[in-house]
């Protein structure tokens, strides 16, 4: 058992990175807060989510009032996909995260931001791990998708090519997109628990916009600073799953010691929903 500190609290650790959530150990002032973060964020996705995240919203009763409570939640996930919500102080080892997804569990952050970052908080903290990520996990094939992207992650220990592997988890889990036949869609867990980019994303000039192609995205470059410069664009959730379910063996073979692709590239083989200005960007470099 280890010993850590979160927001001045000291939190059992147990090895495999997992704490009590404690949710009694809450204040109103946080649940307000998530309550907040939710009220606003759900009237923006409004036209701008995908029906299987809106859905999944309403499915684990995510607006009931106040930060969710993970053992109800995770019963009521349970329920639909066979998956549940384990509670981590923050951020965990590669290794220990694959194991988690490969065993359709998902490790989600037990603390909420403070007030002077309701806008934006850099470390992924419960609202956006439950608000952006569990939703989708009540969907059938999103959380088998899941579940082999873990597989996959253990699978590729000692390779090489974990941050490949990342690069796809990047892409896809936190910055999807997906067409439908209402038009394009935001399902990434990033987007969807930020309020800036789930506009940008869908509505600015500036982003690439590139149909998924996995190898494509186990060598393209990301930013963790700012707005994406390209989002890969899925067609259906079968599409990523079936992408997912094959040998990587001869794929990891492919990409090891490849050179990357910059954040911005166009390739010719790609097919292009949009070819962006690159404006935004090009923008804050000037004013660095």
């Amino acid at each position: 058992m280890l010993i850590t500190t979160r927001l001045g609290r000291k939190v059992e650790v147990n090895e495999d990175y997992t704490v009590d959530q404690n949710w009694a150990h809450y204040t109103a002032d946080e649940h307000a807060r998530w309550d907040r973060l939710y009220d606003r964020q759900r009237e923006i996705l409004k036209g701008r989510a995908c029906q299987e995240f809106l859905d999944g919203l309403e499915a684990l009763k995510l607006s009931d009032g106040g930060i969710p409570n993970f053992e109800e939640l995770s019963e009521r996930l349970m329920a639909r996909t066979g998956w549940k919500v384990v509670a981590v102080p923050d951020l965990v080892p590669d290794e220990v995260f694959f194991d988690h997804l490969a065993n359709r569990r998902f490790p989600a952050g037990n603390f909420i931001r403070r007030e002077d970052q309701f806008n934006y908080i850099q470390e992924p903290d419960v609202f956006h791990d439950v608000f952006g990520h569990v939703p989708m996990l009540s969907h059938p094939v999103f959380a088998d998708y899941m579940e082999a992207y873990g597989k996959g992650g253990l699978a590729a220990a000692g390779k090489g090519v974990l941050q490949n592997l990342a690069r796809l988890y990047w892409y896809t889990v936190e910055f999807g997109l997906i067409n439908t036949p209402d038009g394009m869609r935001l399902y990434g867990a990033g987007i969807v628990s930020s309020p800036a980019e789930s506009v940008f994303a869908l509505e600015d000039p500036s982003p690439n916009r590139i149909h998924f192609d996995l190898e494509r995205v186990m060598c393209t470059n990301y930013r963790i600073d700012d707005f994406q410069q390209s989002y890969f664009v899925i067609d259906s959730f079968d599409e990523l799953l079936d992408a997912t379910y094959q040998p990587f063996g001869p794929i990891y073979d492919r990409v090891r010691g490849r050179a990357d692709y910059a954040v911005d590239t166009v390739l010719t083989s790609d097919l292009l929903h949009h070819r962006g200005s690159q404006a935004y960007a090009h923008e804050k470099t000037k004013a660095s």
